[in-house]
């Protein structure tokens, strides 16, 4: 079904002249304190002498300077590095570039414009490149599998980088949803001077006044699956949705994801914001050049910003945005990998979070606008501004030197936008998650509460093993209204990969059954998904979680309130399923499925499955 998005007060029309000033890219988002700059004919000889020093030694000098790495300085200067450039801080790129996805198929024009910054400030960069695994291709089919994964590499493969030619600090450019995470994993791993730059929100695609996301394709889908909409429609709607470069369009993972990474400080305020297209983008990345290599001369290293508060604020916001139930898998992975255990960050907050926190922003897939209209109403800074005036957040350090209120304070407002409200005044009084447990999920579950109102559901299960069986289900018409759809065998170690359900959830909604029926699994969803949906049950189906022993037509009940997610079947008496060995888990899915920690603390690899103590 295509639902109409009104313009928020002329607010698209208005983006563009609210930055027609020489300064104009500040006139949305803001960098508080200039950068200091390294002086650019600094030089280096053999016993490491070198002007203009930053206040900690730099992992760098051990690499480049004295007799003994001569062979290092001469496979560098053969790579054009010369004196002049050894003796900076040698600052990585790491680019999640790919002509793949639109998400990040601009992000090698932007790495120009990162080195330009830093060169400007008096850095070196150093320029290396990792992978992405789309989840808006993979979605639905086994390649999905390989999504939450590609986390894990990610981080993995920009640690080793970074660690193994010993940089001195990171610049991350990222776009679609597993990057983001994963460059705020590596800093935390990593603790130097890190900057993560999102590229930015694609704008949406139109058919006659309606604008789209890929969200409306995947309805469509369900919409052409129920015969409502026909061949013709279903590729028209294909053929408009994503007009050109950047990530998917709501408040969906990617996007989420970023506005977290400008609450946890990682990311300059505001730079996030600018969609992908837009001809300022290049100077967004330019100045995260530039605040980095001041964040080196200052000293501020990661850790200094991955904190217990800055991970809440970053929590509240996406509640308040009702945004992606990956958030949580997301943020508890980054606290894990940062060192801070379960008492101090857990699952368990944010449920009361969402309690205390109302939904602020209207936005996709529950609400009616998209990134590029909450860019232009006023974003992050707007956003972050009316938390702070309702007493929601905490004030924190940041990566420019500015505090996170600083980087608030004074932020405007487009006048007439309908995106970005009040907490007196809010969308729903409670935020977008609920965490429940019971007797089917012991060590948790989470709850996805945009686009709807209900806080409970109870019905008779339909048990699916994986994704396929229960589309094919959907699609065969066995899944009627009144159903709790139970989709197991896709948690972390089953999948393997946690894959997200987008493909079955927008059926759902486009068959209209999305008011009727819950679907529950011990995988993810996407961000894009929408309805009463339960996912990351843990334990899983594949670890011997009480799901594996749910069968079709137990009475299943879901309790936001009460945080209860059980049934009144009697699941001891039952023996434990065979899982069967699947032969396609092999090389790193097998690796994966091996490693992998639980979902309830991040679905972690490294070990760093910080439970309480």
């Amino acid at each position: 079904m295509q639902r109409k998005t009104p313009d928020p007060g002329g607010v698209r029309g208005l983006f563009a002249r609210n930055i027609a000033t020489k300064y104009r890219l500040y006139a949305i988002f803001y960098i508080v304190k200039q950068s200091v700059t390294l002086d650019a004919n600094a030089s280096i000889d053999i016993d490491g002498k070198v002007d203009q020093m930053p206040q900690n030694p730099l992992p760098s000098r051990d690499l480049v300077t004295g007799a003994a790495r001569a062979p290092a300085r001469a496979m560098l200067r053969a790579a054009g590095f010369d004196d002049a450039a050894m003796a900076k801080p040698m600052l990585a790129i790491v680019n999640s570039w790919s002509t793949v996805t639109p998400c990040n198929m601009h992000l090698r024009g932007l790495a120009d414009h990162v080195r330009r910054g830093i060169e400007e400030a008096g850095g070196t960069a150093v320029d290396f490149n990792t992978i992405v695994v789309t989840d808006g291709i993979s979605m639905g089919t086994p390649g999905m599998r390989a999504s939450l994964m590609s986390r894990e590499t990610i981080a993995d493969s920009a640690e080793l980088a970074v660690r193994g030619h010993m940089l001195d600090g990171v610049v991350f450019l990222v776009g679609c949803d597993k990057t983001i995470p994963a460059a705020a994993i590596a800093a935390a791993r990593l603790d130097l001077p890190c900057v993560i730059l999102y590229g930015g929100s694609i704008m949406p695609g139109h058919i006659g006044d309606k604008a789209i996301t890929i969200q409306d394709v995947f309805e469509a889908v369900g919409a052409h699956g129920a015969g409502t909409l026909d061949d013709a429609g279903l590729k028209a709607v294909e053929v408009a949705a994503c007009p050109g470069a950047g990530a998917c369009g709501g408040q969906f993972t990617a996007n989420t994801m970023a506005l977290a990474m400008s609450f946890l400080g990682l990311s300059p305020m505001g730079l996030n914001d600018v969609p992908a297209t837009h001809p300022d983008k290049g100077e967004t990345a330019a100045e995260a050049g530039r605040v980095l290599v001041d964040a080196v001369r200052e000293g501020r290293n990661a850790r200094q910003f991955i904190t217990p508060t800055s991970l809440r604020n970053a929590a509240i916001a996406g509640t308040a945005t009702a945004g992606s139930t990956n958030l949580i898998l997301h943020l508890l992975a980054i606290a894990r990998e940062a060192e801070i255990g379960a008492d101090d960050f857990g699952l368990d907050l944010f449920d009361s979070l969402s309690r205390t926190t109302p939904v602020i922003a209207d936005l996709k897939p529950g609400g009616r606008f998209m990134a590029p209209d909450m860019s232009a109403a006023g974003g992050t800074p707007l956003l972050g501004r009316r938390l702070m005036e309702a007493g929601l957040i905490t004030d924190t350090p940041t990566v420019t030197g500015a505090t996170l209120f600083e980087s608030f304070a004074g932020a405007p407002e487009t006048p007439g936008q309908q995106v970005i409200v009040t907490a007196g005044a809010p969308i729903k009084g409670r935020g977008g998650y609920g965490i429940l447990y019971g007797n089917l999920a012991p060590e948790g579950c989470v709850v996805k509460l945009a686009g709807h109102d209900r806080l409970s559901f109870e019905g008779p299960a339909k048990v699916y093993d994986g994704e396929e069986a229960t589309f094919a289900a959907l699609e065969a018409g066995e899944i009627v209204a009144g159903d709790v759809v139970v989709i197991r065998g896709e948690g972390p170690v089953g999948g393997p990969g946690m894959r997200e359900m987008l493909a079955v959830t927008a059926a759902i909604q486009g068959r209209g059954l999305g008011d009727s029926v819950a679907l529950v699994t011990d995988g993810r969803f996407s961000g894009a998904t929408y309805g009463f949906m339960v996912g990351h049950i843990s334990p899983e189906a594949a670890l011997g979680g009480p799901i594996a022993r749910l069968a079709s037509g137990d009475r299943v009940r879901i309790d936001v309130e009460a945080r209860v997610f059980e049934t009144s079947a009697d699941l001891a008496s039952r023996p434990l399923p065979e899982v069967k060995r699947r032969r396609d888990v092999i090389g790193v899915y097998a690796k994966y499925a091996r490693s992998v920690g639980s979902a309830s603390h991040g679905a972690v690899t490294s070990g760093a499955d910080l439970s309480p103590a």
